[in-house]
């Protein structure tokens, strides 16, 4: 048996090391993507439009995630997006904060913006965030602006003259 371990202690290294390996990614995805926001408290915001927010989509203040989308819904009477933000238990809001759902860049994802307000009280658990900004629908916007980029007044229609006799 002895003679057997000398012989593959090379693989039995190699094996141990990919272990390591394994539970060090398991545990940075953990850190990453639960980290800091199961202790947090929550907050409610309603958008007009909530495209490419999902469940699970960041929140961040001044491009550092410090929360997540923990639930999504619609109200059935304003027909507006009502989203409960969970965010870490050592960031407080100012109650003037905004919320605006942004793009990370042409191709990339969304995700929650806070801004903090200047007001001295700050919200509570459970408070709504009442001045919000949904999606803006980029498609929409590039083909309004392609449109109308085709439709300058500065051509004028040809002036019917008859010709000179």
């Amino acid at each position: 048996m002895r003679s057997l371990f000398k012989e593959n202690v090379i693989e039995a290294l190699v094996g141990l090391l990919v272990v390591v390996v394994a539970l060090w990614f398991v545990g940075s995805a953990y850190a990453r993507t639960s980290a800091g926001t199961a202790d947090g408290y929550l907050l409610t915001a309603r958008f007009p439009n909530a495209t490419g927010v999902a469940v699970g989509t960041d929140v961040r203040v001044s491009g550092i995630k410090i929360g997540k989308v923990e639930t999504q819904r619609l109200d059935p009477k304003t027909f507006q997006a009502v989203v409960q933000l969970r965010v870490a238990g050592d960031v407080r809001f100012p109650t003037d904060s905004s919320a605006a759902i942004t793009s990370e860049g042409i191709l990339g994802g969304s995700y929650i913006s806070l801004s903090p307000g200047g007001d001295t009280t700050m919200l509570k658990p459970g408070d709504e965030i009442a001045d919000t900004q949904g999606a803006q629908d980029l498609m929409g916007l590039m083909g309004s602006f392609i449109n109308r980029s085709g439709s300058s007044s500065s051509a004028k229609p040809a002036a019917s003259a008859a010709p000179a006799q």
